[in-house]
């Protein structure tokens, strides 16, 4: 694998955790608070995780998965 690839490797899985790390994030907080909650970090979380996976979607060229990614960041950033 070439370090251009692993750099797009580590990308997509930065994007990943990021986008992963808001369900933590939402447990963690609801537990505390003792009701199901959604914290405003929440779509923060969401808005990075997916531009970063779009971002890297575009970079693949994979149409399903831009689409998908697109498409979620438009209804993070509206709510």
């Amino acid at each position: 694998m070439s370090p251009r690839d692993r750099i797009w490797l580590a990308v997509g899985l930065v994007g990943q955790a990021v986008f992963a790390s808001r369900f933590l994030l939402q447990w963690i907080r609801s537990e505390l608070a003792g009701r199901s909650i959604l914290p405003t970090a929440f779509w923060y979380l969401s808005l990075a995780g997916s531009g970063i996976l779009l971002f890297y979607a575009i970079h693949q060229r994979d149409l399903v998965f831009t689409l998908g990614q697109g498409a979620g960041l438009l209804i993070y950033a509206r709510n």
